[in-house]
C-alpha cells in the first residue's frame, strides 16, 4: 500500500495543551507526497514566524519542526528531513544509525506549502525520490513532529516511540512501507 494516514503519539503524555497530529503519506510513481494536520490548542504552540528568503538550515530539530526518515528496506542507510515553520528546511543522510551524518546534495531545495486555518496548521510537501532514490526500491517511513510550546516545552512525536528515550533514528520506529515500482 502506497498511501496511508498517520496519528502521531507523543513521547510523554501532555497535560499542558490539547493537540492532534496527523496526515497522510503517499509514494507514486516515485514521487512522495506527505501531509501534515496540527489541529487543537495552536496558540500554546511556539510556531516560528515565516522567513523572507527560505534556506537550508542546520538543527531546525532545536524548534517547532515537522520531519520524517525514509530507509531503503533492509539498508542500515537512511534520510532525515526537517521542515520548519520558517520554510527553512535542511535533509541529512546517514549511513547508519546515527552516523556519517552529511547534508544530501542531491536535493538544493525543498519547498513545501503551509496554510494556517482558523483551527489548523497544515504543511503539504511534494517530493521527486528519483534524484537520490531508486524507483524499484521499498522503503520504510518514519514520520515525527518535534513541537515546542510558548513556554520553552518541547515534546516528541512519532508514529511509534521504540526506545527508552524519544529516539527519531531507531529503524524499529519506521513504521510505514512505501512500495518501489516493480521493474
Amino acid at each position: 500500500m502506497n498511501q496511508q494516514n498517520f496519528c502521531l503519539q507523543p513521547f510523554t503524555p501532555i497535560s499542558s495543551f490539547d493537540l492532534q497530529i496527523h496526515g497522510n503519506i503517499d509514494r507514486e510513481h516515485n514521487h512522495l507526497t506527505i501531509n501534515y494536520l496540527f489541529q487543537g490548542d495552536l496558540e500554546k504552540i511556539d510556531i516560528p514566524t515565516p522567513a523572507d528568503i527560505p534556506t537550508r538550515k542546520h538543527e531546525l530539530w532545536k524548534i517547532t519542526c515537522w520531519e520524517f526518515f525514509l530507509g531503503i528496506k533492509d539498508k542500515p542507510s537512511y534520510w532525515e528531513f526537517n521542515l520548519s515553520p520558517t520554510g527553512d528546511w535542511n535533509v541529512y543522510r546517514f549511513d547508519d544509525y546515527r552516523r556519517g551524518m552529511q547534508e544530501e546534495t542531491a536535493i538544493t531545495s525543498l519547498p513545501f506549502i503551509l496554510r494556517h486555518h482558523s483551527d489548523s496548521l497544515e504543511l503539504t510537501l511534494e517530493l521527486d525520490l528519483d534524484k537520490f532514490i531508486a524507483p524499484e526500491l521499498n522503503l520504510d517511513v518514519g514520520i515525527t513532529t518535534v513541537v515546542q510550546d510558548i513556554n520553552g516545552v518541547t515534546t516528541y512525536w512519532a508514529l511509534k516511540h521504540s526506545g527508552e528515550e524519544a529516539d527519531f533514528h531507531l529503524r524499529d520506529s519506521f513504521t510505514i512501507e512505501l512500495m518501489g515500482i516493480g521493474i
